[in-house]
């Protein structure tokens, strides 16, 4: 599936209003509630928390995935954000990031997790995308971004 398929503009916020790692992940993860995706909000929230003390996934060029996997989705599930000014999110270049993709998935399932964090990865190689995504003022706009609808 790709990670085009996944998206639409329930499960997008923009902007986020969250100023820490911790308050964009909870508010990441209540657009996942709001929209029926998940089934534990707590668990989802432990689950991501845990995997960024392994490691922080703020990438480079303003981009993080915080990513989990979940008894909590029955799928491969995200969610997309951004924050305009950025957020301290321990990035490997040392830059805030301002666009967010938060997924989980099952336990038993790798591959989707997978091509769907390498799609992510050739995303962010086009600068004047990222810088594009990053500026969105709706869903409907980064849905369209991602999509090309």
């Amino acid at each position: 599936m790709a990670l085009i398929d996944l998206i639409s503009k329930e499960i997008v916020k923009v902007p986020l209003t969250g100023t820490s790692k911790t308050e964009i992940i909870r508010e990441l993860i209540q657009v996942m509630e709001a929209a029926g995706r998940i089934s534990d909000a707590e668990q989802v929230y432990n689950a991501i928390m845990e995997r960024e003390a392994k490691g922080s996934t703020g990438l480079e060029q303003g981009i993080a995935v915080p990513h989990a996997k979940t008894e909590a989705v029955d799928k491969l599930t995200i969610v997309i954000g951004i924050s305009p000014k950025g957020v301290d999110f321990d990035a490997l270049d040392g830059e805030l990031s301002k666009i967010f993709f938060l997924m989980l998935a099952p336990p038993d399932q790798s591959g989707p997790h997978i091509e769907a964090l390498s799609e992510i990865a050739r995303l962010a190689r086009s600068s004047v995308f990222l810088r594009t995504l990053a500026g969105s003022k709706t869903p409907e706009e980064v849905v369209e971004l991602m999509t090309g609808d």
